[in-house]
């Protein structure tokens, strides 16, 4: 019983590998069959094929013409060769690389080959007449965006042979009835010819009736995915104003919250109440301030996607902004008793840019340094290059704390994306800083980009335009060029 499936498994793909080399054939004389649709590359496929087949079924007739007409005259070789040059015409595909070309001279030949043997061989009782009717079957198949050249080559066709019968009449080169036998030659292999087009025929209509079908699947997929994307998009509107709202109608009450701890904190220090209780203070005061900048978070993030977020450029100087960033985020890196140091050299000038977007990039990547670094050193560094590409401000925030890994390298940027789970739990936040981050930095003309070992730190990019180009850039002195200034921060 194995060896019987085994033979049929065998037979089986003999079969297939024969068949595929079988097509390949086929294709070689078919330009761009690749890139056809499916029932394109059918009909080039049978033209290719029924144009070798063909004139091998019909080699009976002119075999048959031969050995009765005698004088083996210029009629008797024309239809001979005429029925030989059928198998030119798949070359002719393959070097014009125009199927209605070949098609045409396909349609034409067969045309004065019925017309011109009917004429010299019969007549209008003719055994070669029945091939007029194919040709002309042909035609509109083959042709059938052009039916007027069709019907115009056939018109012409029977005018030259009705012309000519009126002229010189019909020359007798066989006897008519010796032209019985090739006569049931032509219409067998005229029947045959017709069959295999008939069946290829209903085949093309049955594929591009499923190719219909699914196209109008498609159709209705399509539609269906553009109202679900029409509906999520008004959901994600709806979404950014009802945070946008909301969080605007949350900052109002926290700001309460952590203007009357700061109060209490200022009474409680004065009237020298317990450590307990201004820990306490605190506590609230740390918790109201951490609430407010989450709220703010998602209150940019909200305006950021209703387009709602505009650049108020002005010109400041860049290494003064540098040095009130570094203090204001000194609680920051004092939390987990790490060192910040800013290298940058004092003559770094004037830059036209959104200070406020600025300082809220630098302060999210240095906070995000201390809460991932501790007790390690955190490095802000600074430098101002012009290339072909314009005034360019290069800022790099260098920790030495956990790192990411390469795959969770790629979800930082992401909205609500964390590098881990696990990081998220155990660190907290919203994962809104770095996408918030990346969109200011793409809205003032620039970029933010991030290089990162697992285990031995992370360094974050930002690369601005100065967009100074229209003012000189302020001297350094010479002791300040190539010299950066290290500020340091002890716990």
């Amino acid at each position: 019983m194995n060896t019987v499936v085994e033979y049929f498994e065998a037979s089986f793909r003999q079969g297939s590998m024969t068949c595929s080399w079988f097509l390949a054939a086929l294709d070689w004389f078919i330009p761009n069959a690749a890139a056809m649709e499916r029932s394109e590359r059918a009909v080039a496929r049978n033209f290719v094929f029924t144009h070798f087949v063909g004139p091998l079924m019909s080699q009976p007739v002119p075999l048959f013409l031969y050995l009765t007409d005698t004088s083996h005259g210029v009629a008797c070789w024309t239809i001979v060769v005429s029925v030989w040059a059928f198998w030119l015409l798949p070359f002719v595909f393959k070097w014009t690389r125009s199927l209605e070309i070949a098609a045409t001279a396909s349609v034409q030949l067969l045309l004065c080959i019925s017309l011109f043997g009917a004429y010299n061989y019969g007549g209008v009782s003719s055994p070669l007449l029945p091939w007029m009717i194919v040709s002309l079957l042909l035609g509109f198949f083959y042709l059938s965006r052009r039916p007027a050249l069709v019907v115009a080559m056939f018109s012409t066709s029977i005018g030259v042979f009705y012309l000519c019968y009126l002229h010189f009449g019909f020359p007798e080169l066989v006897p008519l009835a010796q032209l019985s036998t090739v006569g049931w030659l032509s219409i067998l292999s005229a029947t045959g010819y017709m069959s295999w087009m008939a069946i290829f025929y209903a085949n093309i209509m049955t594929m591009r009736s499923d190719l219909e079908r699914e196209t109008g699947r498609h159709l209705a997929t399509s539609i269906r995915l553009r109202q679900a994307k029409e509906a999520a998009d008004a959901a994600n509107r709806a979404k950014s104003i009802f945070l946008a709202k909301m969080s605007h109608e949350f900052r109002t009450p926290l700001n309460a919250v952590i203007g009357y701890s700061e109060i209490l904190l200022e009474d409680a220090d004065g009237a020298g109440a317990g450590e307990e209780r201004v820990a306490d203070l605190k506590r609230i005061n740390n918790a109201g301030r951490h609430l407010l900048s989450l709220v703010t978070e998602v209150l940019d993030i909200s305006k950021i996607e209703s387009d709602r977020i505009d650049l108020n450029v002005e010109s400041f100087d860049l290494y003064a902004l540098l040095r009130d960033i570094i203090s204001t985020s000194k609680p920051l890196i004092d939390a987990n008793g790490n060192d910040l140091e800013l290298q940058a050299p004092s003559g770094l000038g004037q830059v036209c840019t959104d200070p406020t977007k600025l300082r809220q990039v630098l302060l999210n990547l240095l906070s995000n340094a201390a809460k991932f670094t501790s007790k390690g050193l955190i490095t802000l560094t600074a430098a101002r290059r012009r290339d072909v590409g314009g005034d360019w401000i290069d800022i790099h925030v260098k920790d030495n704390g956990i790192g990411i890994s390469k795959v969770d390298i790629q979800r930082l940027f992401q909205d609500y994306g964390q590098a881990t789970p696990e990081t998220a739990r155990k660190y907290g936040g919203t994962g809104l800083g770095l996408a918030i981050s990346r969109r200011y930095c793409e809205l003032m003309g620039g970029s933010i980009s991030v290089t990162s070992e697992l285990g031995r730190g992370s360094c974050f990019i930002v690369r601005l335009l100065a967009n100074c180009a229209d003012r000189p850039i302020s001297a350094a002195s010479p002791e300040d060029e190539g010299v950066s200034v290290a500020i340091p921060v002890y716990v």
